[in-house]
């Protein structure tokens, strides 16, 4: 008798195991040996996407031109016009996903987007948690100021000045990696970093030089006066650790888009107005490939 009660609960603790892995959603990401974070990460694949009708988008919601909501609450600007043709050429719709930058390998890895098309820098680290494809941008970080008092070195800061920053982005890490003596004054979003430095809470806010030039030319009163800061690097879209079959989609896309030059025509409709065309060639890649390869 005891050895029917233990078989009959055996028998029903692998039922119950096998009911919860077929209720699962998604797909999850191949872990390797020891790497328990990995198997924490879930991801739909390109088959999936399809299938749903739907590809799940996570871009900024405030980062005029890049990505921003309009007076009639449509998703708007250069990542969004890349995204909407995603959409179309994979046959599917696109819902669109306000993201910050701290959470973007977060939605990514917690299987909330698909994809990440929010200015994300390419960097060695963050290539360690998401799988990026090829780039459609280069960038390199900027730090703009008030004109009545422009910053155009960060050695000439004093010990009591302090840079905005937005948490989770290439500029955090530079400064803190290259100037740690520098106090950070950090934000979750851009739209709090934009108020912080109009009210003079810093003395400066490094970011993306395609930000802050945007900021300057937006607004009266400031200033870039460190355009380029530390090396040059790319803007590329990104996926879930292990996502082959999207990821490889994406790179194909992008070379395709290359050969119509997509990027310059999406510069064009959605970046001209405040860059202007002298900015265009040195901004936006096409097919994949950068001026470094």
């Amino acid at each position: 008798m005891k050895y029917l009660k233990k078989l009959f609960a055996l028998t029903t603790t692998l039922a119950l195991v096998s009911a919860l892995t077929a209720c699962g959603g998604g797909e999850a990401a191949p872990a390797e040996e020891g790497d328990a974070a990995s198997a924490d990460v879930v991801y739909r694949t390109l088959d999936e996407i399809k299938e749903s009708g739907t590809i799940n988008i996570g871009v900024f919601s405030d980062k005029n031109p890049f990505g921003y909501v309009d007076e009639n609450g449509e998703y708007q600007g250069y990542d969004v016009y890349f995204a909407n043709r995603i959409g179309e050429d994979l046959g599917v719709d696109v819902n669109f996903v306000s993201t910050e930058a701290a959470n973007r390998i977060e939605y990514l890895q917690t299987g909330k987007v698909d994809v990440i098309l929010a200015n994300f820098t390419v960097t060695a680290e963050r290539a360690e948690e998401v799988d990026f494809a090829l780039p459609y941008m280069n960038v390199a970080l900027g730090v703009v100021s008030p004109e009545s008092n422009v910053i155009t070195s960060l050695d000439d800061l004093s010990s009591e000045d302090e840079i905005i920053v937005i948490s989770g982005t290439t500029a955090e890490t530079y400064l803190t990696e290259n100037y740690p003596d520098i106090k950070l004054q950090k934000y979750d979003s851009y739209a709090t970093a934009k108020n912080a430095l109009e009210n003079g809470n810093g003395v400066a806010w490094a970011n993306d030089n395609t930000e802050v030039i945007a900021f300057a030319l937006q607004n009266e009163g400031y200033e870039v006066g460190i355009p380029t800061l530390g090396s040059q690097d790319t803007i590329a879209p990104a996926v879930s650790k292990g996502n082959s079959s999207l990821l490889d989609w994406l790179n194909d896309e992008i070379v395709a888009l290359g050969e119509e030059q997509f990027f310059h025509a999406d510069y064009e409709a959605t970046l001209v107005d405040t860059y202007g065309l002298d900015y265009e060639d040195s901004l936006v890649v096409e097919g994949g490939v950068t001026g470094n390869e």
